[in-house]
């Protein structure tokens, strides 16, 4: 143990050597003021005894303060000797404040409990909050409470991704899709981990939720840009969601019956600690299963769940385990008039979590975690038929040290380990391709098994220079094992404090991106993914931000934010190859670039809490082997982008809320002509369409409102709620996409509409 504490000191601190102003020497460290004293330890809930992340701990009259990391855990040094007023806050729990009295030298180690507070209710300014963020620097970070996330209701049910999708930089394929396009990026360009475990698809069939059930998450964390050294592996943004831990004092329930799905969700206490299991069903196959065989109009049979637990035990004052999973599959079917597919898609995770305190000032997190992913297809289509499927097995380790050095100075640093195993597979059969343009029989086998390890290092450090400026510096090295490639990758980010309600901050970093996945934006029926073998290089990104973040007025935040991001080694399927041998058969590679400037003000306390973003995008892709090689736009990009949240309570009974969109219309391929051709005495054929520039047209712009009104009561006893909502109020059926018909005597075109309006009904109890 002595050797791995030497090992994580000696990887956190060899990369730092930070300047003090007015100093040439070289500074490696800050030593506390002698006499001075500390505290440590965790905030919780004091319903539930839930660790709470980013609550704030600071010393009242100080500038001394510190935020609860991931794990709860805090720890404030350099406190003077004698009577101190420690002051805890957060949103959405009643402020708190203890009178301690310390001697010198001394180091204090207290749990602190916080009253939950109505979130609608006006509270207590955070005092602290921009002094301590001085050091702790975050940029292009969102973080909202989990309570309003989950109010925000599409077709009656909450969902983080959708709910996500009205900040402003994130965009979407339609409006039915749960996918983030982050800044340009795609969604497999997102980082999304769920107690430290990667999800490979968090959406399920179709794309209109997201895989993760809200009763089942207390925190939800979004970096669009700019994130330091500790994470890697994507190139766009990192989500990070953590499941709740459960409620140590009392057994407690969630029941919900809506429109899509039903919910329920268990917690309680068990030994000195809690568990939680949540889990939500589809029941659209059963109620198609009730209605009579039509062969001549199938229904398609259509099913999903989801399943989350958790088992957290406290091992003394110092030591914390936790034992978590997640579970969805989904499954869609189709069998009539002459069609018949199948496609499934699910997802495994499994973790263990061991967090440690060393010492008032280090803390350790140690995360084994297992992710699996499969996908499968299968198709007879008038006798041409195709079985593809595509998994991916990944064995993590991940073991981080954090070190509060000082109160200007917190060095972080760790280790990970995967063990990946991919599998693709994909067999056509049948009669001639007449959709080929290289006219190929349409049969062709695809067998791809990859194994391989990665590794990474990395260190990061925050400083606090002066009242006025601070930075975050990181350095993060990956090496691939089967492509024998090894990467290193710089992080920097730099605050200054203009005035005491305005900062400016800006960062930079280069991003490397191992996996390579490729899905129709349209359908996230099936997706592909690979590693980056011998005959590709890794996908490489650069992030160039700029951030302005005020505080105009009591309670309100509003944020600018400029960005450039450089892409190259960027992937695209090669829709035409039936016969791979390596991963450059399957992909394109290319180049592309994103660009903008993201407007975001956000309310988070009072009756009316919400937000207003506005973002002005350009995104563009170049890959030889497509459009001629000639820069295009992908599908997702929209060059305007508007959204409007409101969620405003009238008072315990009765709450309502309105999200709102607007965003330029997507990018689509439009045919320039059409001809047919047949020899003397032959019939034509269907003819043949010529594409023009590819995505180089828009579909009229996409807008959206919609309604929720909650009203709350009781049930037997028992605090209940119905739900209505209302999606697409003014019922805009948005284009999906466009195609074209050429087997008429003049070509048609099409366009495949999204849903009308669509009123909904739930219920809610808790027991």
């Amino acid at each position: 143990m002595n050797r791995l504490i030497t090992a994580y000191m000696l990887v956190c601190c060899a990369v730092f050597f930070l300047p003090s102003p007015g100093k040439s020497a070289t500074l490696t460290m800050i030593p506390d003021p002698q006499g001075t004293a500390s505290i440590s330890g965790y905030v919780v809930d004091s319903t539930t005894k839930e660790t709470l992340i980013s609550a704030t701990v600071s010393i009242k009259g100080t500038k001394l303060g510190a935020f609860t990391n991931k794990s709860g855990f805090y720890s404030v040094k350099s406190i003077p000797a004698g009577k101190q007023t420690v002051v805890i806050s957060m949103v959405g729990y009643s402020r708190k404040e203890v009178t301690l009295t310390f001697g010198e030298k001394e180091s204090k180690t207290i749990t602190f409990s916080m009253q939950p507070q109505d979130m609608q209710t006006e509270g207590v300014v955070v005092e602290g909050d921009r002094d301590i963020e001085k050091r702790e620097i975050t940029i292009s970070k969102v973080n909202i409470p989990i309570e309003q996330l989950s109010q925000l209701r599409i077709g009656g049910e909450s969902d983080i991704f959708r709910s996500l999708q009205y900040l402003p930089g994130i965009l979407t394929s339609s409006q039915i899709s749960s996918g983030l396009y982050v800044r340009g990026g795609s969604p497999d360009q997102n980082l999304v981990l769920i107690d430290g475990s990667t999800v490979y698809n968090p959406s399920h069939l179709f794309g209109f939720i997201s895989a993760f059930n809200t009763d089942a998450i207390k925190d939800v964390e979004l970096i669009k840009g700019g994130f330091p050294a500790e994470y890697g592996g994507r190139l766009s943004s990192v989500l990070t969601l953590t499941q709740k831990d459960g409620n140590q004092n009392e057994f407690e329930g969630v029941a919900s019956l809506g429109a899509i799905s039903s919910r329920l969700s268990l917690e309680g206490p068990i030994g000195d600690g809690s568990w939680f299991i949540g889990g939500r069903r589809t029941y659209l196959d059963l109620i198609i299963g009730l209605l009579p065989d039509d062969p001549e109009n199938p229904l398609p049979n259509f099913a999903f769940y989801d399943l989350n637990a958790k088992i957290s035990q406290n091992l003394g004052s110092n030591d914390k385990i936790f034992i978590s999973g997640f579970m969805s599959d989904d499954d869609l079917s189709l069998k009539g008039t002459g069609v018949e597919f199948n496609v499934g898609l699910g997802n495994r995770t499994g973790a263990a979590r061991w967090t440690h305190i060393f010492s008032e000032d280090l803390f350790s997190v140690v995360n084994l975690s297992a992710s699996r992913y499969k996908n499968g297809f299968d198709a007879n289509n008038a006798g041409f038929e195709v079985e593809a499927s595509n998994s991916i097995l990944d064995y993590t380790l991940k073991a981080n040290l954090e070190w509060f050095a000082s109160d200007v100075l917190t060095v972080k640093g760790g280790t990970e380990i995967n063990r990946f195993t991919f599998n693709y597979y994909q067999n056509f059969t049948g009669d001639r391709d007449s959709t080929s343009p290289t006219g190929s029989t349409g049969r062709g086998t695809t067998n791809l098994e990859i194994n391989d390890w990665t590794y990474s290092l990395f260190a990061q450090g925050n400083y606090q220079f002066s009242d006025l400026v601070s930075m975050q510096a990181g350095l993060r090295g990956d090496y691939w094992k089967l492509s024998e490639i090894g990467t290193v990758d710089p992080r920097l980010a730099l605050r200054y404090q203009w005035q005491p309600d305005v900062a400016f901050k800006a960062a930079w970093g280069i991003y490397h991106q191992y996996l390579r996945l490729a899905s129709n934006p349209d359908f996230s029926f099936f997706d592909t993914w690979l590693p980056t073998d011998s005959t590709v290089q890794p996908s490489r990104a650069s992030h160039y931000i700029f951030s302005v973040e005020t505080m105009p007025f009591d309670g309100y935040d509003f944020n600018v934010d400029l960005y450039y991001k450089d892409l190259t080694n960027i992937s695209e399927l090669n829709r035409f190859s039936t016969n791979a041998a390596n991963v450059t058969d399957v992909f394109f590679s290319g180049n592309g670039e994103a660009y903008g400037v993201e407007f975001f003000l956000q309310k988070k306390k009072g009756r009316l809490t919400g937000w207003l973003g506005y973002a002005l995008g350009w995104v563009y892709s170049t890959f030889d082997s497509i459009n001629g090689g000639a820069r295009f736009r992908p599908k997702y990009d929209r060059l305007h982008d508007f959204k409007a949240v409101a969620l405003y309570r009238l008072n315990d009974t009765w709450e309502i809320g309105a999200s709102f969109s607007f965003q330029s219309g997507q990018s689509y391929t439009a045919m320039t002509s059409w001809y047919q051709t047949s020899l003397p005495g032959e019939s034509t054929d269907a003819g043949l369409s010529v594409p023009g520039q590819r995505y180089g047209y828009r579909l009229p712009p996409s807008h959206q409102l919609n309604l929720n009104v909650n009203y709350n009561f009781t049930v037997f006893d028992l605090p209940a709620r119905l739900l209505l909502d209302i999606y697409n109020v003014y019922s805009r059926r948005d284009i999906w996409f466009r195609y074209y018909d050429t087997t008429k005597e003049r070509p048609t075109v099409t366009d495949v509409r999204l849903l009308p309006i669509l009123p909904t009904v739930s219920f809610e109890v808790k027991f």
